[in-house]
């Protein structure tokens, strides 16, 4: 089965327009990617690609999901999935990559700090 996908440049002027239908936006990344990264697509709710539970999603609204690879793997499977389930889903097409080249609106999290090295860790 084809997954469909939205283009950024669409999906922009969807979350721009004041629409109460706006898609819901799903952040399918795998875990490290997601956990070391400080953005995200505005407003996007993260979800675990491998334990999906859609139980939470309206059928009511468009989903978009995107991950972190431009070919968009996860979250085309993510969207499969969705679909399989009677909701009206599309993979982000290029993906986060895509998203933040086009310099277009982000979110910002936090993101794990490396711990500084200790003092004398190296012995030689």
């Amino acid at each position: 089965m084809s997954v469909p996908r939205i283009s950024k440049e669409d999906l922009k002027d969807l979350l721009e327009g004041d629409t109460p239908n706006a898609p819901v936006i799903l952040d399918a990344r795998l875990k490290y990617p997601y956990e070391h990264s400080t953005v995200t697509l505005p407003g996007a709710v993260r979800i675990d690609p491998d334990a999906l539970d859609a139980s939470g999603l309206s059928t009511d609204r468009d989903i978009v999901a995107y991950d972190s690879d431009p070919e968009e793997l996860v979250s085309a499977r993510v969207a499969s999935a969705l679909i399989r389930q009677g909701y009206r889903a599309s993979a982000l097409a290029g993906g986060l990559p895509e998203w933040t080249t086009a310099k277009f609106p982000i979110d910002e999290k936090d993101a794990p700090k490396q711990a500084p090295p200790k003092a004398g860790g190296l012995k030689g």
